[in-house]
């Protein structure tokens, strides 16, 4: 009996909980049982994963405290493909146990949802798809929510989510009009209205308006109740204030997220403290309080994740009082952190990059941006504005080389002997010094090398030694070196990239292998015995003659006739030097004036200029460009300048500027141009050629100048060919390197030019043959003659549809051509005719030649060449 009572009870109790799990009975017990099942296991296990995700993509999205901060803390790429997005598979998780919570345990009884679980999960499931960008699933989501629970304790919540979904989906006004019409409710606890208020500003910056939006946060910021969200929106509340130009309002909240302490992330702390330092006023605010703030900061062991910030603000600041060796050791601590933010480090680059340039530093500043420009976004306006920089700084680096090389020639050469001579040893004297340095410094690396080869040999692993720290007691500050090019300032961990790893591997060979060869069969013992024998003896005379060789370099480098035979030996060749040294500085100043804006720098160039008595065509114009520059710099002297042009050179078109006198009657340097061109069109070429160098010289310093020196190249190349024309090129494409004229000319001689050249006169058959009579340019009377005879000859007889043209050759010489003979032989029957016949009578030689081989001596100018008897 006992056990029919528990068979029956077992089973009594089975039935029990199977009515109890149904989701189409509305009891007690089932509502319960669904509700706890789906809270404390599905949705449980969903919310782990929710955030984890949430956790993953915080840490992939970095804040950029260089910009104002967006209000919600999760940004998103914006240019992403549903299809080629990869779904994190946290949210997938989410979304799965959300999917199965709604799909197992709702219980839609009589139209009215009684698991009181559900509407979570759908908020979850909404949650999910949001993170994952995918917000029209997510709107669903929260739609469903507001559509099916409206008396949910969750549907507050679910219209603010539908909101920032809708800003994601760019639906702002929509957003707008939504979260007003919930602030209307009276029965918002304080976080919902803080994060409504939040919704709002974000929806106002959207929209770009600021004021709305401050205000909208202020009141976010007061209400909220989360301690991360009140120190971001104090941070932007301070970006904002700041961006307007109110420091005091600006610093109340800076101080705001500083007193926080350790109540929010740290990082809003910190970068609180950066931005107060940005607002620093280095005329009138206190010095010595700036500096006790920073050292405490500094001191203390919690903030050594941000030392990169604050090293860098301890640079800028030494930078603006003008120290620059402090603030190049804080610049160089900072990137020695190396820090996560890249455009901390492109500003670090950058500002070293500018102090360098100001000290004329060239090469390394050129480096410097190149480091810049490898962290920073290459869609920003600063990318292209440092970009652009970089591309002049190479033109300023050539300049500045060549005016440094001929300004050291001229001097030295114009020395007197017995000073030239005392130069020149005091020079070597100091290149002694760095040689004995650098033997030193190598006897030592040889001897670590040895070092570590004894090591090896009693079975000791070498320890690895930093490459900049050798020959370095305390590398320390000083050892960071830029990277060119933009590599990044730490060690490869590539094995040849290693020198000491390298040398240890070479050690390790030798002492298994010995000494071989790299040839065939190089581990046969025989092989090794004759290598070696056979290196040592090649080792032996390439010592010697190493030593020789190295003898005699020392004597002739440490030697005044070594360097005296190296100065030009004659007036015409240092007058060279100086014209080459006079254009350098003429084109530094226009550089540093139009490009970088550095009007002292360019004055120095051009007062140095007018000081080196330059050619007259560099004096006006570098007279000009000074009272340009003065009237930014110096009033006074732009007067005395403007005296000096307009009484030195009344008459000039630079004169006439200044005065303001006889506007109507100067033409613009455009216009003047075009009338020019239009007679190059007409192949006016005399006229443009006797004009060409007046007219350069008139519009020197003008961008215009560029223009005409590629008119002028074409003239040439026209006139004299190809020779004049690739050497006129190459004039614009050295001299006007940042122009459009000189990016053109630069082209054309790497892409053009050589196709050119390789043309050469052609023996093959063609169907285009050409008649051609050379006539001197001053006969006028004879080319009219031959043209008139050939015109009779083509109204009588012209079955092929010939045409004649009077085409220009060079300076002297002009050609009638006859165009459109099918072959050589019938030209030949023409000439014979227009010969022969009484009517035509050209007794002129005539030359037939292919048109391919009329192209050739048109472009090189070698009628010679083609006309020259032809040896077998």
């Amino acid at each position: 009996m006992k056990k029919n009572t528990l068979k029956y009870s077992f089973f009594l109790v089975f039935l029990f909980l199977l009515i109890a799990c149904s989701t189409k009975k509305n009891t007690f017990l089932a509502r319960n049982s669904h509700a706890l099942s789906t809270k404390y296991n599905i949705l449980y296990n969903g919310g782990i994963g929710l955030d984890k995700g949430l956790k993953s993509i915080q840490a992939n999205n970095q804040d950029n405290f260089w910009k104002t901060l967006p209000i919600e803390k999760m940004q998103f790429d914006e240019n992403f493909s549903e299809e080629e997005k990869a779904k994190n598979p946290d949210f997938e998780k989410a979304e799965t146990k959300a999917t199965k919570a709604i799909q197992k345990h709702s219980m839609n009884i009589g139209g009215r949802e009684r698991n009181s679980q559900i509407d979570e999960a759908y908020l979850m499931l909404g949650k999910a798809r949001y993170y994952d960008q995918r917000f029209i699933p997510a709107l669903e989501a929260f739609n469903y929510i507001l559509y099916k629970y409206p008396n949910s304790s969750n549907i507050y919540t679910a219209k603010i989510w539908r909101e920032k979904t809708n800003m994601r989906l760019g639906n702002d006004a929509i957003a707008l009009k939504n979260i007003k019409l919930l602030l209307k409710n009276t029965d918002l606890n304080k976080q919902t209205f803080s994060d409504a208020n939040a919704l709002l500003a974000e929806a106002f910056l959207n929209m770009e308006e600021k004021d709305s939006a401050v205000s909208k946060l202020r009141i976010a910021e007061e209400f909220t109740k989360v301690n991360e969200d009140k120190a971001r929106y104090r941070f932007i509340l301070g970006q904002m204030y700041q961006q307007a130009g109110k420091k005091d309002s600006a610093n109340y909240f800076y101080n705001g997220v500083i007193d926080m302490n350790r109540k929010a992330d740290r990082k809003y702390m910190m970068h609180a403290y950066a931005k107060k330092a940005e607002m620093f006023d280095y005329q009138h605010d206190n010095k010595k309080m700036f500096l006790k703030a920073y050292n405490k900061l500094v001191a203390d062991r919690e903030n050594r994740p941000y030392y990169d910030i604050l090293l860098y603000q301890m640079g800028v600041f030494y930078e603006n009082y003008k120290v620059q060796d402090s603030a190049l050791i804080f610049y160089n601590k900072s990137l020695d952190r190396d820090s996560k933010d890249p455009y901390l480090v492109a500003s670090t680059y950058r500002n070293i990059g500018n102090m360098y340039f100001k000290n004329t530093n060239y090469t390394m500043a050129a480096k410097y941006y190149d480091s810049t420009l490898v962290k920073l976004d290459p869609k920003t306006r600063e990318f292209a504005f440092i970009q652009k920089n970089r591309k002049n700084l190479d033109n300023v680096i050539k300049y500045e080389a060549i005016a440094k090389r001929n300004d050291s020639i001229i001097n030295v050469y114009g020395l007197p002997v017995p000073e030239r001579k005392l130069y020149f040893e005091n020079y070597i004297a100091e290149l002694k010094k760095k040689d004995e340095a650098k033997r030193i410094l190598e006897e030592k690396e040889k001897a670590r090398l040895a070092n570590i080869e004894r090591n090896t040999n009693g079975g000791n692993e070498p320890t690895a030694v930093n490459p900049n720290a050798i020959g370095k007691s305390d590398p320390g500050i000083g050892a960071f070196n830029p990277p060119a090019g933009g590599e990044t300032a730490s060690a490869s961990t590539f094995y040849f990239y290693n020198p000491t790893t390298v040398a240890y591997g070479k050690l390790q060979f030798r002492k298994l292998w010995g000494n071989r060869t790299v040839d065939g069969n190089w581990r046969l013992a025989a092989i090794k015995s004759a290598n070696n024998a056979a290196m040592n003896d090649t080792i032996n005379d390439n010592q010697d003659l190493a030593n020789k060789l190295k003898d005699s370099v020392v004597v002739e480098k440490y030697t005044t006739d070594f360097y005296e035979k190296q100065l030009p030996k004659t007036k015409s060749a240092i007058d060279s030097i100086g014209v080459e040294r006079n254009f350098a500085y003429y084109q530094l100043g226009l550089i540093y004036k139009e490009k970088f804006k550095e009007y002292n720098l360019a004055s120095e160039k051009l007062e140095q200029l007018l000081k080196n008595n330059p050619e007259e065509k560099l004096i006006l114009p570098s007279m000009y460009n000074l009272y340009k520059i003065y009237q930014i710099t110096n009033p006074a002297k732009a007067e005395s300048v403007k005296f000096d042009i307009t009484t030195k050179y009344p008459n000039s078109r630079y004169a006439q500027i200044i005065n303001n006198t006889n506007t109507d009657d100067l033409a613009s340097p455009e216009k003047e141009y075009q009338k020019w061109y239009k007679l190059y069109q007409e192949e006016q070429f005399d006229t443009i050629l006797d004009a060409i160098d007046n007219l350069i010289n008139q519009y020197s310093g003008d961008e215009i100048v560029s223009k005409y020196e590629l008119l002028k190249a074409n003239v040439l190349g026209k006139v004299n060919g190809l020779a004049a024309y690739k050497k006129g090129l190459e004039n614009v494409a050295d001299n006007y390197p940042n122009s459009d004229e000189g990016k053109n000319a630069r082209e054309i001689l790497e892409k053009q030019i050589p196709g050119l050249e390789k043309l050469d006169f052609s023996s093959v058959d063609t169907k285009n043959w050409k008649i051609i009579y050379s006539i001197p340019k001053e006969d006028t009377k004879t080319a009219k003659q031959i043209e008139e005879a050939i015109r009779k000859f083509l109204a009588v007889e012209n079955f092929e549809k010939l045409t004649t043209s009077l085409d220009k050759y060079n300076k002297t010489e002009s050609f009638v051509v006859i165009h459109g003979v099918k072959s050589e032989a019938y030209a030949k029957d023409v000439s014979e005719v227009l010969r022969e016949d009484k009517k035509y009578k050209i007794s002129h030689p005539a030359i037939i030649m292919s048109s391919e081989n009329y192209k050739v001596i048109q472009i090189k100018k070698n009628l010679e060449a083609y006309l020259a008897p032809k040896t077998p």
